[in-house]
Parts: structure tokens; C-alpha cells; sequence
């Protein structure tokens, strides 16, 4: 189709839909994304390419003006990072709101990604809430046409990392019974061409068509292949009693995905999904042969190893159980603030690539136990913890995770802040502002600044008991970024400085 032909991107930011954009760029479609945070959007290396509307499908009144002139939708909206009791209504309004804003604007097609019916007498609600969800886009004229699919396999799925984490750590598996239960995953590579190919095939309008790899397998199957593939020896013991309560808990412990979003998680994964009729995926897109799964984690291996990891699974605003994950930092009266500065022999631009490093399997400089054990407390808590990591080790875009912060605004050479996403009685943020020294460009003040919004009287008291180890655990970390910025100065070429740097602070 031609570039007059516009489509519209939900969740646009997330998993699939940030993979999806570029392909439909490549075929020549005008491209509207629909996100919450226009900032997360402009990380992305197309964001030039694309418009932006900016809004959020559960509020109905931003959803319409989106639609402008929209030719068709992809809904790519869960909401299963909102935790277990709120994300079925969550997902029923905002697929209320895009039909019901979709059919006033006249848009000719609905594609939706959605999940397979699952079989089984404990019925996942995870995967209930993907079938209303279908039910509830084809309740009006619009014709939808909605592909389900069971797990989905590529560098930085949610369900690759459970597979990767789980057998890359446990050598001794002890499973709870849906490790035997079938299913059928399939490649994100895969998924994007059936995507892609939905416009383009007519006869595709108003069919539920289901999807999956060249194999059926069970999830204990599945690591197997896994451990095959990577050299590992691992065995699975079945322990048939452990609840999906349990199973979530150790899944937490064990993997970066946490206990909010495992639970229903793993309820889906006791269900199987397996496709009942191929023939419809066949019959209407002959020219798309799915891979087996080992093909699928050799490639999300490679681009795992590589670094070329465009999104991963707590890429959406959906990912973080938050009831306002994109609050933005407002200096305002009752908000702590620490401030310490030093100056680094350096150029901003080395200063800058070293905070842009922090974090992940690179650790924080100084510190690194402190940081750990607090990371651990969380997650005791039922938080991130340690466990998100880094998307990329070498560098940062608006959104990214970084073990338990999220990065909040990003500018190149001169600002990085992080929002804090661990449990805390308040909100919290750490930022790291570079400036040039006006007289020597070689030469750059560094401000690292931690914010902390406390939340009544447990906030303030919280504030109260953390507060002494911010001196030693910032300073060191503000120290030991700005000796390791002028060794990399050094290296390419500069003197070294005289003198150890000088960290002055303030509250």
C-alpha cells in the first residue's frame, strides 16, 4: 500500500509494538504511534519517522483525536503489569474506548494481538481477559481481525526470559506440574510478519486466525532445548503441589520478572495453548512458514549477545505495577533534596558515557554490596529488585529499565534522570546533570542530585533511617565516576589531573 494509507500503533512503546513500527515503515505505511509519554517515543531510532498522538486509551476523550484520518488500528494494549484485580477492567475500558473511537472515525480495520483460548479446568485470567478483550473490538462494525498466539519468542520476551533465567541459574529445576503442560510458542520474527501481512490480505477482516511456531512443546521441552543450545546440563524435578501462589514467588526470586506480574503469568502458563485449526494461518498467509523453537532461541541469542535488542518485555508503561508509572519530577514544598557536585578533568561527553553505563551486569562503581542488598529488600518485599537490568549495557533511552529505576529524561552529554520503581513510602529520583566549565571545555562539573517525595509520616521516617547512608554511598559513587571518566580522558589523550576530585554536597 501507499504512504497515504495511515495506521495507527497502540502501544507503541511496548514489546511487540515497538518492533512493529519499523516494519511498517519499511513497507511504506504512514505510522501515527498512540502513547502515554511522547519522550519514550522520541528514544526510539524512528521516531522521526512516525506521527505522534498522545494519549491514553482509558481515558475515552484523548482516544478520538488519534483516529483523525486513520485508515486502521493495531490494538497491541494489555494491562497486565496494573496487578492481579485490576487488569481485566482495565483491559475491557480501554478496548471499549479504541472501538467505540475507532468506528466514529470511520477506520476500515482493527488487527489485534491477542492470546489463545485457553484449555483447562483452572481457566487463566490473564488469557480470559485476551479473549474479551478480542469479543469486545469486533462489538461494533469495524472488522477486526484477531491473531492469538501463545508464547512469544525473541530477545527480551517475557517468556524468553522466564526460559533463559530459569535455566541459566537453576541447575536443579524444581517445578510445580505446568511444566508439562503443552503449548506452542512462536517467534517474534514470526508474529510481525502475520502483523504486517493482515493489511495486505482482505479475507483476513473479521477472522480470529491462531498462530503458533513449528513446535509443540511443554515448558520443561523447552528447557531442554534451551540448555541443549547453550551447553548446559539441567534437570527438571516435578513437585505437582506447588500452587501458581508459590510458583510465582520462586519465579520472582529467580527471574527479573516480579510477583505481580508472574502470578497471572503462570496461572496462563498451567493452561494449554496449543493451535486447534492451522489451516486458517496457512490458508490466508501461504507465504509465512513459522520457525521451530530452537531456531527462535538461536536468534534471540544472537541479538541478545549483540546488544541489538530494540525492546523488551517491561519496554510498555503496562510492565510496572504503578498506579502512576509516568509521573514526572515536580520540585515542590515537602520534597527532599540532596545535592553533592565535583569536578571531573574530562569532557562532558566522557563524563556522560560513563553515567550512561551505570548499572546492570556494569554495576554502580562504588558500593556495588549496598546497592545489591537493597535491590534483594525490595524484592523480599515484593519488588523489582535487582532484576530488570539493563536493555542494552552501553547505553540508555528514555524508558529503559536500570535494575530498580526507570530512565525518566535522557540528554545526551548533559542530563540523565532515573525514577525509582522499588517499593517506597513516597517516590523517589536520582539524577546526573553535566555541564562544561566555562573557562575549559576539557574540564566538567558533575551534579548528582537525589530527590525523595515522601508519603505521610512512614515516608518521612523512611527518609530519616536512609538518609546517613546516602553521604559515604553517593559521594563514593560521585568519586568513582569522576576518576573513571578522566582515566577515559586519559586514555584518549588527555593529562591526568593533579589531584584527587572534590565532592561538595548539600541538602
Amino acid at each position: 500500500m501507499s504512504s497515504s494509507f495511515t495506521v495507527l500503533v497502540t502501544g507503541a512503546t511496548g514489546y511487540v509494538g515497538g518492533r512493529l513500527v519499523p516494519c511498517l515503515l519499511q513497507e511504506g505505511y504512514t505510522v501515527r504511534c498512540f502513547v502515554r509519554d511522547a519522550d519514550r517515543l522520541r528514544a526510539q531510532p524512528w521516531s522521526e519517522d512516525v506521527e505522534v498522538a498522545v494519549g491514553d486509551a482509558l481515558e475515552a476523550e484523548t482516544v478520538p483525536p488519534a483516529m483523525e484520518n486513520v485508515d486502521a488500528v493495531y490494538y497491541l494494549i494489555h494491562s497486565l503489569g496494573a496487578g492481579e484485580n485490576t487488569f481485566e477492567e482495565r483491559d475491557r475500558r480501554a478496548a471499549t474506548n479504541v472501538r467505540r473511537a475507532a468506528e466514529e472515525a470511520g477506520v476500515q480495520r482493527i488487527v489485534y494481538l491477542g492470546g489463545m483460548r485457553p484449555k483447562g479446568e483452572r481457566q487463566s485470567k490473564h488469557l480470559q481477559s485476551r479473549i474479551e478483550t478480542g469479543k469486545v473490538l469486533r462489538d461494533g462494525p469495524v472488522p477486526v481481525t484477531e491473531f492469538r498466539a501463545a508464547q512469544i519468542v525473541g530477545s527480551g520476551s517475557l517468556s524468553f526470559e522466564l526460559v533463559r533465567y530459569l535455566t541459566e541459574r537453576v541447575p536443579i529445576m524444581i517445578c510445580p506440574r505446568w511444566v508439562q503442560t503443552p503449548t506452542q510458542p512462536i517467534a517474534i520474527r514470526d508474529v510481525l510478519q502475520y502483523l504486517v501481512a493482515a493489511l495486505n490480505q482482505p479475507e483476513s477482516a473479521g477472522e480470529i486466525i491462531e498462530i503458533g511456531g513449528a513446535d509443540v512443546l511443554t515448558y520443561a521441552e523447552m528447557f531442554e532445548i534451551y540448555a541443549a543450545v547453550r551447553g548446559l546440563t539441567r534437570w527438571v524435578v516435578n513437585i505437582p503441589f506447588l500452587t501458581p501462589r508459590l510458583s510465582s514467588h520462586w519465579v520472582g526470586f529467580v527471574t527479573p520478572i516480579s510477583n505481580s506480574i508472574a502470578r497471572p503469568l503462570i496461572e496462563g502458563l498451567d493452561n494449554e495453548v496449543v493451535v486447534d485449526d492451522p489451516s486458517k494461518a496457512r490458508t490466508l498467509f501461504p507465504d509465512i512458514e513459522p520457525i521451530a523453537f530452537e531456531a527462535a532461541v538461536r536468534l534471540a541469542l544472537r541479538h541478545a549477545r549483540s546488544g541489538a535488542v530494540p525492546t523488551v518485555w517491561n519496554s510498555a508503561v503496562s510492565s510496572v505495577p504503578d498506579d502512576t508509572p509516568t509521573t514526572r519530577l515536580e520540585i515542590s514544598e515537602g520534597l527532599y533534596r540532596e545535592e553533592r557536585t565535583a569536578t571531573a578533568t574530562a569532557a562532558p561527553s566522557a563524563v556522560f558515557d560513563v553515567i550512561d553505563r551505570l548499572g546492570g551486569h556494569n554495576g554502580w562503581l562504588y558500593g556495588n554490596v549496598l546497592w545489591r542488598l537493597r535491590g534483594w529488600i525490595d524484592q523480599l518485599v515484593g519488588g523489582v529488585g535487582f532484576r530488570q537490568g539493563r536493555r542494552d549495557p552501553e547505553a540508555l533511552r528514555v524508558g529503559d529499565t536500570v535494575d530498580f529505576w526507570r530512565v525518566e529524561a535522557r540528554e545526551p552529554d548533559r542530563l540523565l534522570r532515573l525514577r525509582a520503581e522499588m517499593r517506597l513510602p513516597g517516590r523517589a529520583w536520582l539524577q546526573y546533570e553535566v555541564a562544561p566549565q566555562p573557562t575549559d571545555e576539557t574540564r566538567s562539573r558533575i551534579t548528582q542530585t537525589v530527590f525523595f517525595e515522601p508519603k505521610g509520616l512512614t515516608g518521612t521516617l523512611y527518609w530519616s533511617l536512609v538518609r546517613w547512608l546516602h553521604g559515604p554511598l553517593f559521594a563514593g559513587q560521585l568519586h568513582a565516576l569522576t576518576t573513571r571518566a578522566e582515566g577515559r580522558a586519559t586514555a584518549n589523550g588527555s593529562s591526568r589531573p593533579s589531584g584527587p576530585p572534590t565532592v561538595q554536597s548539600s541538602a
